[in-house]
């Protein structure tokens, strides 16, 4: 069973999906501890409401990024988590040593396409349609130290439609999400990824 900590920002739809994946047996985790960087976030709600630990962290309280990723990290390994998912988390988040290869992402489009510092939420479907790609999805990756960046784990595509807005893409998008997040923690925990040269091999079910 390993011991989930999750890292959001607001609306917490990916740790929704996530509590009700877990409570079907979905997935062989439990959340243990929810970080938020916004202390008004929805996340915190959801969080309370389903008896998971919680804590707001702000950005805006920590001059330096440094003392802002000290004092989650310090949060995660109270909890004693085994892996930190990412789940709309619009900040930069710096690994120590000990969490390398234990934290993931999630990320609204083909990685590397669309990503990287300010393509986060309606920003990414914005510029997907403006640039008038055929193709979208999501991609869930090993995160490191910068944004949208690591070895990749698995991606699910969905097509661009003529007459989308970023609202009809996005909520596409998310559906896919719900089934490649509990797809990769799940892999995760059956210890079935590797990285090897900057790639993530998907090691065969025992």
């Amino acid at each position: 069973m390993v011991r989930l900590g999750v890292l959001l920002s607001g609306t917490g739809r990916s740790l929704e999906n996530l509590i009700r994946r877990i409570g079907r047996g979905n997935i062989p985790a439990r959340i243990v501890k929810v970080v938020s960087s916004d202390p008004d976030a929805r996340g915190l709600v959801i969080a309370r409401d389903n008896n998971i630990p919680s804590e707001a962290i702000s950005r805006s309280d920590h001059a330096e990024i440094g003392t802002f990723s000290e004092a989650i990290t310090a949060s995660l390994k109270e909890a004693r988590v085994d892996l930190v998912c990412m789940a709309g988390f619009i900040h930069l988040y710096r690994i120590p040593e000990e969490l390398e290869g234990k934290v993931l992402n999630i990320h609204p489009a083909l990685v590397p396409s669309f990503s990287g510092s300010g393509f986060y939420g309606d920003q990414v479907h914005r510029a997907v349609l403006k640039k008038g790609v055929k193709v979208s999805g999501c991609t869930v990756h090993f995160a490191d130290n910068e944004y949208d960046h690591g070895p990749i784990i698995l991606q699910r595509t969905v097509p661009v439609e003529e007459g989308d807005t970023p609202e009809t893409l996005a909520a596409r998008v998310f559906e896919e999400e719900c089934e490649a997040y509990p797809d990769a923690i799940r892999l995760f925990a059956e210890r079935r990824l590797r990285i090897q040269d900057g790639r993530v091999e998907v090691l065969p079910a025992r």
